[in-house]
């Protein structure tokens, strides 16, 4: 079969163990180019080395290139400000899509197993964030049975896999998970905290998420729960449960009160996650990385897809 041809441009930790992933394990993409803005950086270096062609000029430099034509679909995993730009050059093009995995947010959030049918069509997806791609799949496993009132999410990542970009845009990881708990997930009103746990040795991602739904059946909720972390495995073996799914009754005597919404009651759900890195670039502690690389490429494979 023949793959369809892919550009990553930011050939940064994230950019770098994408390239590895599609290399191993992809059957339908072919990493085409590596575009960065350094010609000396290790991620492009790493690239010459696996013979991957390479860009040092940005994606303008590949725009210019003959290989050009035949990329339909582009990654980017360089910055918020980057990728304004880098959509800039893409939008020109109506054959061509574009992955995002900064902040930026121009386009849609997408989570694969919960929202991918909604907005296959769009030409520019947002994967969220680390913590959004973890646990926004479990708010919305609730939620297709109860609806949830509220979703707050608290995502701990070993200190050491969190780079400066990460450090620099710890506010905007929790505005962009919190909207998107709510656009994606269905909570009326979302929270997210993020934890960088300095312990040595490093510890892989933990994530707890709480919800706060309409009394319904528990074991329709913990059903689908489990079914929901059965998909997301399918793109990411090391995301388990950590533990049984919780269930707390919030009664109409002693509500408890969320910013945003007031007094509120009915069932409280708490769920704890694991995730364990695949390790091909990135070690494996860094789940937090690898679960977005991860889902970026179950975004890719499922976009070519629907265009074979």
């Amino acid at each position: 079969m023949k793959k369809n041809k892919i550009a990553i441009v930011g050939p940064g930790n994230i950019g770098t163990d994408l390239m590895i992933k599609v290399i191993r394990n992809s059957t339908q993409l072919e990493v085409c180019a590596m575009v960065g803005i350094d010609p000396e950086s290790d991620g492009l270096a790493r690239a010459r080395r696996m013979g991957i062609m390479t860009i040092s000029d940005g994606l303008a430099g590949l725009e210019k290139r003959q290989e050009w034509k035949e990329i339909k679909l582009v990654f980017d995993a360089t910055s918020a400000k980057a990728h304004h730009y880098n959509w800039s050059i893409v939008e020109k093009y109506p054959d061509k899509r574009i992955v995002d995995l900064t902040p930026a947010a121009i386009g849609p959030f997408l989570v694969p197993p919960v929202n991918f049918s909604e907005v296959s069509d769009v030409r520019n997806v947002n994967m969220v964030t680390c913590g959004g791609q973890a646990t926004i799949p479990m708010v919305a496993a609730v939620n297709r049975v109860a609806k949830v009132h509220y979703g707050e999410i608290v995502a701990s990542i070993a200190s050491r896999s969190a780079g400066p970009g990460t450090r620099a845009n710890i506010d905007e990881f929790t505005e962009t998970t919190a909207r998107a708990i709510e656009e994606v997930g269905g909570a009326e009103k979302g929270k997210a905290i993020i934890i960088l746990n300095p312990a040595e040795p490093p510890v892989v991602m933990r994530d707890t998420v709480f919800t706060l739904s309409d009394a319904d059946d528990r074991e329709a909720i913990r059903r689908s729960i489990h079914e929901m972390v059965a998909e997301v495995q399918q793109y990411v073996p090391g995301y388990t449960l950590h533990q049984e799914v919780q269930f707390d009754d919030i009664s109409a005597d002693a509500p408890v009160y969320i910013e945003g919404l007031g007094h509120r009651h009915g069932l409280k759900t708490t769920i704890l996650l694991q995730v364990i890195g695949a390790g091909h670039y990135l070690p494996e502690y860094a789940g937090n990385l690898d679960i977005m690389t991860s889902a970026a490429l179950a975004t890719g494979e499922k976009l070519v897809a629907l265009n074979s």
